[in-house]
């Protein structure tokens, strides 16, 4: 089996766009190239760092820096990590490449109206509602990358389409021999 240098692609979007279900349909896939992977699901990890999240400005600030310096350690040893988290501002992100050398970043397109049909989470009625003030895309800004490596339109592209096209990418970018 071929050793791979670990690589970290952040998949962003607005909530319900399509990021678990691309992210699902990619790991077995990375996984079969004889990646070790990790998902980093910012809903699982908030579980464990913020378990009573308030999603306030500072509390976003320390998670997604909690989130991007756990990905680098993962990637520093060998595992790829896929980051499976809206991280509305681009400074996220972009603390994310610059603390993880082989990084890219895959904008995950939809139209907060599609978002919104699609939301089996009820994060966007929680908005509408009053009973979160913090939605990006709703509330609170939603920073669209502005030079991804790879952008995906969930309308147009099924998720394993999505994959296909990601698996693509990653094998030009960071398998090649």
């Amino acid at each position: 089996m071929t050793r791979h240098q670990a690589f970290a692609l952040w998949i962003t979007g607005l909530p319900a766009s399509g990021k678990s279900t691309i992210v699902s349909a990619l790991r077995p896939r990375l996984e079969a190239s004889g990646l070790t992977v990790e998902v980093l699901e910012s809903d699982e990890v908030r579980k464990v760092l913020t378990p009573a999240p308030t999603y306030s400005q500072p509390e976003r600030d320390l998670f997604y820096r909690a989130l991007a310096f756990t990905g680098q350690r993962l990637v520093a040893h060998g595992v790829t990590v896929l980051f499976d988290a809206t991280a509305s501002a681009q400074a996220y992100r972009d603390y994310a490449r610059r603390v993880i050398p082989r990084f890219a970043e895959v904008a995950v397109v939809c139209p907060l109206e599609v978002c919104m049909q699609r939301d089996r989470k009820g994060t966007y009625e929680k908005g509408r509602r009053g009973l979160s003030g913090t939605v990006p895309g709703l509330q609170v800004p939603y920073e669209a990358p502005l030079h991804p490596e790879l952008s995906i339109d969930t309308t147009v592209v099924e998720p394993g389409e999505a994959a296909k096209q990601i698996l693509d990418f990653v094998t030009a970018r960071f398998l090649h021999k």
